[in-house]
């Protein structure tokens, strides 16, 4: 066993502890798991901001998240907005929209969301 070995192992354990504990974090609100939803069905998810970034579509600014909640991921992407006020790295929130493919990822655009505690 080499010290490459051992630092997968580590950062093997890390992803499994991560996620646990979003799915602990996840399981008291009654919503759709991000693995388990449909895509062109209205949905509401939860999850936790992994990564954000403001990225222009067709020369219009939008807001790109992407939230996990231990099952799955989903991108969330808000047209015609530099930034939304509360939406940091790391906060939880729902969201309530439909989602689609676009290429290998699971896109909602606009969708509705709360903030969670």
């Amino acid at each position: 066993m080499g010290i490459r070995d051992i630092g997968k192992n580590l950062s093997a354990d890390k992803k499994e502890i991560d996620t646990e504990r979003l799915c602990e974090r996840f399981r008291q609100y009654d919503f759709v798991k991000l693995s388990e939803m449909q895509c062109r069905q209205r949905v509401k998810v939860a999850g936790e901001i992994k990564r954000m970034r403001i990225k222009p579509r067709s020369g219009i600014p939008a807001v790109e998240i992407v939230i996990g909640d231990g099952t799955g991921e989903v991108t969330v992407i808000f047209s015609g907005r530099r930034n939304i006020p509360g939406i940091n790295h790391g906060r939880c929130i729902m969201i309530d929209g439909v989602p689609h493919q676009d290429g290998a990822q699971t896109v909602v655009l606009n969708p509705a969301y709360t903030l969670l505690a």
